[in-house]
Order: structure tokens, then C-alpha cells, then sequence
């Protein structure tokens, strides 16, 4: 699959300057990605323009994290929820296929339980929101925001891929320029600290008719793949992908493989 070039746009909603990234042409649709806790849109920068080769691809910036706005609020999914919809309702102006990501997943998938007019298929990597212990991997993770230097972000993005690579040089670099904003520590524990008592129930995943395309690292250790059994067994119309050898982005260890898998499974 050839690339295709993301564009940065800024969008107001809410009275709060959002950014996001876009590239392609809706023919065959919209595809929606939502990233992760702490993360932004170019976490999605390795498969994004593979998608835009037969879609349009819009990626904000979810609220308070990467370059959209940071306002002091309380960073509930509610919130979350409420942003997205306005966010479609401004830019997307259609039903659409929506992809999220650890946090990003929760967020879709509660988006989809609430406007389920709006999606037509949905793919849920990794999601957070049933998990109700925290793992090694994610207290690196948030020492790595509380406390951003070069050796914190490198072993907590290590340890999340469960990969003896060293991490992107660029990627480091942003995530620490993007954690010495103003408030976005705020938002990093803001988010935290309401995930602890924010679960998608089975009932609300037994709502969600939608077919439904999860995908897990074999080997994540942030959110490992055994949880996926109460999404198989909750959601009625899913299929489980496991991405051998790939921890909690494998959009971005295994981009060519992951994106063929999600564009096969929006085109059938």
C-alpha cells in the first residue's frame, strides 16, 4: 500500500483549538483513529497514510494531549465522549469507521454504544476499560509522563513494545516536549485517575451490534491480551486478531500488517 501524505488542521470545538491530522478521499468512507493515554496523532504516523490510500483519514489530537487545547477540566470518558461527537459532527459529516487504542478503544467504544448510527464498523486495539489493576508496564508509563526525561520515556516506550529495540529517537523527543506543556501532566493524572472507576460493562458491549475487528499484541504488557476474552465474549459480532511478537502499539511495530488487516476487514 502506497503512502499518502498527512496534513495538520486546527478545528475549534468547543471554544477549545483542537488539531488533527488528515489526508485521502472518502470514497470508500471516513476512518476516525483515536490514539491512547499520553499519546497524540502522530502515534498513528506509520499507518495513517497507509489507510489514506483508500479512505479518508482524520487523527485528532484528543482533547488536553498532544497539540489540541488543554483546559482545566475533569478528564472522565464522559468527557472524552462528548468531544468526539462534537469533533465528527464538525468534521466528518458522515457515518464513519471508527479505530481507537488502549484509551482510544474505550472512547470508541463508548461513542458506538451511545451513537450507534454514526459507526459502521469498529476496531478496538488493545482497549482500555476492563482492566482493573494496574501493570508494570503502565507505572513506567506514568512515571515517564510525571517525569519525562531521555532514560524514562526510553524504558517505559521499551517496555511497552516489549522489544529489545531502542525506541524512535523523534518519538521521545515528542512525548517529552509534549509532556512539559502547560497542564498536560494535569491531563495525564486528570485521565488516570478517572479510568480507575470508568469500566465498559457488559452490558455495555453486548450493545454494540457492530461487526467488530479487535486487535492485541501477543506480548503486550500494558494491557495484556487475556483481557480480550471479556470483549470476544461480550461483544456479539467480533473477531480477535493477535499480532504475534508486538506489545502495546502494533500499528507501529507491525504497521504494514496491521493496516492490510484493518483495511481488509472495512472493505468486506
Amino acid at each position: 500500500m502506497n503512502a499518502q501524505k498527512m496534513e495538520a488542521h486546527f478545528v475549534n470545538i468547543d471554544g477549545n483549538r483542537i488539531r488533527y491530522l488528515e489526508a485521502g478521499d472518502p470514497k470508500n468512507g471516513t476512518i476516525v483513529l483515536l490514539h491512547g493515554l499520553g499519546g497524540s496523532a502522530d502515534r498513528w504516523s506509520k499507518v495513517g497514510p497507509l489507510f489514506a490510500k483508500h479512505f479518508r483519514v482524520v487523527i485528532p489530537d484528543l482533547i488536553g494531549f498532544g497539540y489540541s487545547e488543554k483546559p482545566s477540566l475533569d478528564y472522565t470518558i464522559e468527557l472524552f465522549e462528548l468531544f468526539l461527537d462534537q469533533f465528527i459532527r464538525t468534521i466528518c459529516h458522515q457515518r464513519i469507521f471508527l479505530v481507537g487504542a488502549s484509551l482510544g478503544g474505550q472512547i470508541a467504544a463508548m461513542y458506538t454504544f451511545l451513537h450507534p448510527a454514526s459507526v459502521s464498523k469498529l476496531v478496538l486495539v488493545s482497549p482500555a476499560g476492563v482492566m482493573k489493576s494496574s501493570t508494570p508496564a503502565l507505572n513506567s508509563y506514568v512515571t515517564a509522563a510525571m517525569y519525562p526525561t531521555t532514560q524514562n520515556v526510553s524504558i517505559a516506550f521499551q517496555t511497552m513494545e516489549c522489544s529489545d529495540e531502542k525506541p524512535d529517537e523523534n518519538m521521545i523527543n515528542d512525548f517529552i516536549t509534549r509532556m512539559k506543556m502547560p497542564n498536560a501532566k494535569m491531563t495525564f493524572m486528570s485521565t488516570t485517575l478517572n479510568l480507575k472507576n470508568s469500566y465498559l460493562t457488559d452490558s455495555i458491549l453486548h450493545s454494540i451490534n457492530h461487526p467488530t475487528l479487535l486487535i492485541w499484541g501477543s506480548d503486550d504488557p500494558v494491557i495484556p491480551i487475556r483481557y480480550a476474552g471479556y470483549f470476544t465474549s461480550a461483544i456479539p459480532n467480533n473477531t480477535l486478531f493477535s499480532m504475534e511478537n508486538c506489545g502495546h502499539a502494533p500499528y507501529n511495530q507491525k504497521p504494514e500488517t496491521f493496516a492490510k488487516r484493518v483495511v481488509d476487514f472495512f472493505l468486506s
